[in-house]
């Protein structure tokens, strides 16, 4: 969701900055930086930068009722947003693609919460919209995400995993 940023949007470079810090680590520092973008944007700003930053807030978070929080706010957002303004942010995006990765994540979270019927829900929904996915590195990611949660699922239906958030 962060490629090819436009240089007219200075909020997403901001998150792409706060991702930026996150996959180097900086958990702490992220959290902070994705903080403070999300008061600017929680009310009215734009769905796309809400949905972008709680994906990636949820997985800057320690707690896992926190990190379900945020990835429930980055579903919300997502059904909030539009194709044309995905298409806006980089033509090759299509919204649809969003789902299935938003509902693995919710589905692990519940999972490690210990939550297994609604876990089991957004699996089902993961899976209603994978053809989604493109055909490469990402959709196979994900797809291979759902299968092994899936798994997971079925085979220690009461033991929460953190394996398989994408």
């Amino acid at each position: 969701m962060t490629e090819n940023v436009p240089e007219q949007d200075p909020t997403m470079e901001r998150i792409t900055a706060a991702i930026s810090l996150l996959q180097s680590g900086d958990r702490d520092g992220a959290r902070s930086a994705f903080t403070d973008i999300w008061v600017e944007i929680a009310k009215d700003g734009d769905p796309f930068h809400r949905c972008t930053l709680a994906h990636y807030m949820a997985d800057a978070q320690d707690d896992h009722q926190a990190e379900l929080m945020w990835d429930i706010r980055a579903l919300a957002a997502a059904d909030s947003l539009t194709d044309d303004r995905v298409k806006a942010h980089h033509a090759s995006l299509q919204l649809k693609a969003f789902y299935p990765s938003l509902h693995l994540n919710l589905a692990a979270d519940y999972r490690k919460l210990g939550d297994q019927p609604n876990a089991r829900a957004h699996i089902v929904l993961a899976r209603q919209c994978v053809e989604t996915l493109p055909d490469d590195g990402y959709g196979n990611l994900i797809r291979g995400g759902i299968d092994r949660l899936n798994d997971q699922l079925d085979a220690y239906p009461d033991s929460p995993d953190d394996s398989a958030h994408a």
